[in-house]
């Protein structure tokens, strides 16, 4: 084995230009796999954290996931005729005994659970009106499954038990109002309501969405805003093990009855995209890296004719078809594995320029360098590519010469 593979090094060094362009083929193809890699997978992990970080982990809302029919409709569920225009039954919207559910969800372990009143309303302030949602909190509890406390730019969730009417905003809708620290708002909700309110904190997720359509107030004050004294329409909770969140939000919802929805149940369409573009990504990977192969079959297939008298005399001399083929297939894997060594140095160079760059995008969300991921599993995939294809490179060449007679290659060398 070892005498196959001096020969397999003495053909690759004796050609030492070919060489040097394959394995800087091979090496930039997995470089900049990697490169590629390490940005789509660690925008995709920074998006989701955003994501996580600015929603709940489970979502327990006053609505079901396969609505009661209309008691007129159930009186004549196994009739023979057809009824339209029924008048639906009203119904006070809300979590019914909500005090005793969440003393539910609190009993289990490792979870956090904040019950929600969110709301539209209208902000008027110097002469501007903008829509907003209001959600009414306990800030004890709100604290504990959501990071609003961390975003924090002025004042805090705890003034709002302090000050009379107190409101959290997000500074992006501070901006738009024009309106500072201490400011007072003039709040009117669907039910008629109008109430001043003061400013006494504005935060910043860094969510454009939320920073310039959410609010904070008092749950209490939220019910009398709304008009529905003693009821919540959310109960929202964040786990210690966020990879349990659909298989205990199933739990909860057999439990409670309400829909119960997961943080990954509500963004699986974002989530699929995330999948279909991962393909997409390994797929032009392998597509770059099979170009680089192209590269190791040509000069592999010319040591192959140029080694002809070589291979006659190999033969000659005892080695069989296979030692031939494993000489060439081992030429190609040669190719792999330097190139390879060196893409992961030039992969890892290019994204450590990659994420010094500075820049900000503002659109959906912040971000003031690119997010990259730096995952071994990147580094091994691409090599497995590389040496996968040089493989198969020099396997082509490989078999046609095992296969070459060493009687005619001496016949027609003479």
């Amino acid at each position: 084995m070892l005498l196959l593979l001096d020969i397999a090094l003495t053909h690759v060094r004796s050609r030492t230009r070919q060489t040097v362009v394959a394995l800087a083929g091979v090496a930039t193809g997995v470089g900049f796999s990697i490169a590629m890699a390490a940005l789509m997978q660690g925008s995709q992990e920074d998006f989701v954290q955003q994501m996580i970080d600015a929603m709940p982990h489970i979502r327990v809302s006053d609505e079901y996931r396969t609505p009661d029919p209309q008691p007129v409709a159930r009186l004549y569920e196994n009739a023979a005729i057809a009824l339209r225009g029924l008048k639906p039954k009203e119904e006070l919207r809300g979590i019914k005994n909500a005090p005793a559910r969440i003393a539910q969800l609190r009993d289990l372990a490792g979870i956090d659970v904040a019950p929600t009143l969110t709301g539209s309303v209208v902000i008027r302030y110097g002469g501007k009106d903008i829509g907003a949602a209001m959600s009414g909190i306990e800030p004890e509890s709100e604290i504990r499954v959501s990071k609003v406390a961390e975003d924090m730019r002025e004042g805090s969730l705890a003034a709002l038990r302090t000050t009379a009417d107190g409101i959290v905003i997000g500074d992006g809708l501070a901006r738009k109002l024009g309106a500072d620290m201490g400011a007072t708002l003039l709040v009117s909700t669907p039910a008629g309501q109008l109430r001043r309110m003061k400013v006494v904190g504005t935060f910043h997720s860094g969510v454009v969405a939320l920073d310039e359509g959410r609010a904070y107030t008092l749950l209490k004050t939220a019910q009398i805003l709304f008009d529905r004294p003693n009821v919540v329409n959310e109960i929202r909770l964040r786990l210690d093990d966020i990879d349990q969140a659909r298989p205990l939000a199933r739990r909860i919802e057999a439990m409670l009855g309400y829909r119960s929805e997961s943080w990954d149940e509500a963004n699986e369409s974002i989530l699929e995209v995330f999948f279909i573009r991962n393909i997409i990504m390994f797929t032009v990977v392998g597509a770059i890296l099979l170009v680089a192969g192209f590269g190791i079959f040509n000069i592999v297939s010319t040591i192959t004719h140029e080694k002809t008298r070589d291979i006659a005399i190999l033969k000659s001399l005892g080695f069989r078809q296979r030692d031939i083929r494993m000489i060439f297939v081992a030429e190609g894997l040669l190719f792999g594995c330097a190139g390879s060594l060196a893409g992961w140095v030039f992969g890892y160079a290019l994204c450590r320029l990659l994420g010094s760059i500075p820049f900000e995008v503002s659109t959906f969300t912040e971000l003031t360098r690119l997010p990259l991921l730096y995952d071994p599993l990147h580094y091994v995939i691409a090599a497995a590519f590389a040496i996968g294809s040089a493989g198969f490179a020099g396997y082509l060449p490989a078999r046609r010469a095992a296969t070459l007679n060493p009687v005619d290659i001496v016949r027609g060398a003479g």
